[in-house]
């Protein structure tokens, strides 16, 4: 059995897509995937992407993905990188193949020379939580994550 990670390629939207619906039923969040595989495709290939994604393979079929972008700390003075979706599937769980994927994300900060790598899990995950903090993460209690979309954003853009 092997394990490789790679980038994701020109044409995998679709693939992107799956996984991105198989993380929001795992979460139970599938009412809000919105996301298009054009949408994906256009973020993910454009010339110059601000998001990227890689997938791990076993034995040549992707089994799991993560979904990370560069954000930037203030504090730090440095850029970091922000996971915006990891997910394995089930089947293919407790064989190093999350941890591999974290670690490929350390290297891309270790090469990028990025400060920080950073992402968000639900309270109710606790198996997630369990494997986070076994990776060393610390969990951030005291930061509650604040969202502005649909049309709380639109009246705010218009009324200024």
């Amino acid at each position: 059995m092997s394990l490789t990670i790679r980038s994701a390629r020109p044409g995998e939207a679709p693939l992107v897509l799956q996984f991105v619906r198989e993380l929001a039923e795992y979460e139970k969040l599938s009412h809000e995937v919105v996301a298009t595989e054009a949408m994906l495709g256009a973020a993910l290939f454009a010339p110059s992407p601000r998001v990227f994604c890689d997938f791990a393979e076993w034995d040549g079929a992707p089994v799991g993905f993560a979904v990370w972008l560069f954000d930037y700390s203030t504090f730090s003075g440095r850029f970091g990188i922000y996971l915006e979706d990891i997910f394995v599937r089930p089947a293919f769980r407790s064989r190093g193949i999350g941890k591999a994927l974290m670690a490929h994300l350390a290297r891309q900060c270790v090469v990028h020379g990025a400060g920080h790598l950073q992402w968000s899990v639900l309270d109710w995950n606790t198996p997630s939580i369990g494997f986070y903090q076994s990776l060393g993460a610390v969990m951030k209690d005291e930061w509650t994550i604040c969202r502005l979309g649909g049309g709380s954003l639109m009246r705010l853009a218009e009324r200024g």
